[in-house]
């Protein structure tokens, strides 16, 4: 009987975890169609990056941090569409909000990132409407505009269906 009663609470209490964590996870916000604010800056290998030279391209513009568990899972999965989709016009740009650079080069490293990274401030967060949380990733159009905005832990599935989708011209 005791067994029995334990069993049941483990899983209410299972139950209740996955609600709880199900809630956290972000939906996607139409962003309407703002141009993304342009900026340069030095990546991680010392090029230029400026937003505006990938202009045709699918952006996928992702605010992160090596610190936050939730960005890492991310950026992991961002590599392998890069790596899928670069060739039908997909390119990530990472943003870190790291207030140093020498954890962003070990976690690049670590997870085989294959775009670009830049280190980030408040003012290009700012730029974009605010980073106060992490991660942040906005999907940017071929024309430069602002298509989604994700805050938060986000279902990667629903990001690459609208990746596919903005590939695809729809």
């Amino acid at each position: 009987m005791e067994r029995i009663a334990l069993v049941l609470l483990a899983s209410v209490l299972f139950s209740s975890l996955q609600r709880s964590a199900d809630a956290s996870v972000s939906t996607p916000t139409l962003a309407g169609n703002r141009t993304a604010p342009n900026f340069t800056r030095v990546d991680l290998h010392r090029r230029t990056v400026s937003l505006s030279d990938y202009r045709g391209k699918v952006i996928l513009l992702n605010f992160w941090a090596t610190w936050c568990a939730p960005c890492l899972a991310e950026v992991r999965r961002f590599a392998e569409w890069q790596r899928k989709y670069g060739g039908r016009g997909l390119q990530v740009v990472g943003v870190s909000m790291d207030d140093e650079e020498e954890p962003v080069r070990t976690a690049y490293q670590r997870y085989g990132l294959n775009y670009p990274v830049v280190m980030g401030d408040e003012k290009l967060g700012e730029s974009y409407g605010g980073v106060l949380g992490l991660p942040v990733t906005f999907l940017i159009d071929r024309k430069g505009k602002v298509r989604f905005e994700y805050r938060g832990a986000t279902d990667l599935n629903i990001i690459e269906r609208e990746v596919q989708a903005l590939l695809s011209g729809r």
